[in-house]
């Protein structure tokens, strides 16, 4: 947290995870845009959901703009959510965000990066996954510029966005 907090420590850096399509997807493809990158998982009952319709509001509020932001959602339960699964949720959020997924050791690698917290936590039909719901912002070279807690919104985003990055003017 305190990485996070103060920057000093190092956080994120390059990733390659599988996209709801079965391809390749790069941190690197998305150069040249602001990336807005969220951990979480398609059976979260709260915070996931909540924090990706503040995601899709930014989008909107964003208008034309939009095109230079890119919205992506990292599974932290590749177990069970699938392409397809990952694919039907983001969807139904926005379909600019983008669903991404990686075993279970490319997903621990990448979230570490980006100090993310998360377990499996047992439960009475399965488990659920106890994470931390940061949304990340990313300058268009890939680097790490500042997090959002979660309920973050839209607004305080798009504020965010604009004062950290001036990019939407």
């Amino acid at each position: 947290m305190d990485d996070l907090m103060n920057g000093r420590g190092p956080i994120g850096g390059p990733f390659t995870l599988q996209g709801v399509d079965g391809r390749p997807v790069r941190l690197a493809d998305f150069s040249g845009k602001v990336v807005l990158l969220y951990f979480g998982y398609t059976g979260c009952a709260d915070v996931c959901p909540t924090d990706l319709v503040q995601m899709a509001r930014l989008l909107s509020l964003l208008g034309k703009d939009a095109a230079q932001v890119q919205p992506v959602f990292v599974t932290l339960d590749p177990q069970r959510d699938t392409a397809a699964v990952v694919r039907e949720y983001v969807k139904s959020f926005d379909a600019r965000i983008v669903g991404l997924r990686g075993s279970e050791a490319e997903t621990r690698r990448v979230a570490t990066a980006y100090k993310v917290a998360y377990e499996k936590v047992p439960a009475t039909r399965g488990y659920f996954i106890d994470h931390t719901a940061f949304f990340y912002l990313l300058d268009p070279a890939g680097r790490y510029v500042a997090f959002m807690p979660p309920g973050t919104s839209a607004e305080r985003m798009l504020a965010l966005v604009k004062d950290n990055l001036g990019l939407l003017r």
